[in-house]
């Protein structure tokens, strides 16, 4: 083959060709060797580094969630004035302006403790209903939450960070790597 046929764009190279080198990643990045960052929705893993846009996001993310929680309180606005108009009783307005501030504070409470710790499964089916009726506590949160950071960075840093921290940690011992084969009791035969 000459040359000119290896470099050709689009082409992908043959088995017979050496493949192009690329230098590894440095330990510590995305693309490194050991524990990779989880991505967050909205924002991927550019809250490692914050690059890749990640204050635009946190301000997108921030405002989107304003403008979702507005739109749901107009929407809120006509319900309750159609409940108004069928003239159920002030009993029944009062319980249902009651359970909508509580559902949304408690969703609130919910969506905040889940930016620093992983819900439980079972707990979060079972509150489902609750987070669905207080859904302006939830986009509040995230609002809120995105003046000071990505909601749910802390959290998924901390879990990086420790995992980091053990990778080293047993890198450093020379114990076993990662992935590695071949180097656990052998078979019986």
């Amino acid at each position: 083959m000459t040359e000119n046929a290896r470099e050709t764009p689009g082409r992908p190279p043959s088995p017979r060709e050496p493949a192009a080198r690329t230098p590894a990643p440095a330990p510590g990045t995305p693309g490194g060797p050991g524990p990779r960052p989880e991505p967050l929705r909205f924002f991927g893993t550019t809250w490692l580094a914050h690059d890749g846009g990640y204050g635009a996001r946190r301000a997108a993310v921030g405002l989107g969630s304003l403008l979702c929680a507005a739109a749901g309180a107009f929407v809120l606005k006509f319900a309750y004035e159609g409940i108004a108009l069928a003239d159920v009783g002030g009993l029944v307005n009062i319980l249902l302006v009651v359970m909508f501030t509580l559902c949304t504070a408690m969703a609130f409470a919910r969506t905040w403790q889940n930016f620093t710790r992983r819900p439980d499964p079972a707990a979060q089916q079972s509150v489902r209903g609750l987070l669905a009726i207080g859904f302006l506590g939830t986009l509040l949160a995230h609002a809120v939450r995105c003046l000071s950071e990505a909601p749910g960075e802390s959290l998924v840093r901390r879990e990086y960070e420790e995992a980091r921290a053990r990778y080293e940690k047993r890198r450093a011992k020379g114990g076993p790597k990662p992935g590695a084969k071949g180097r656990g009791k052998p078979k019986r035969r």
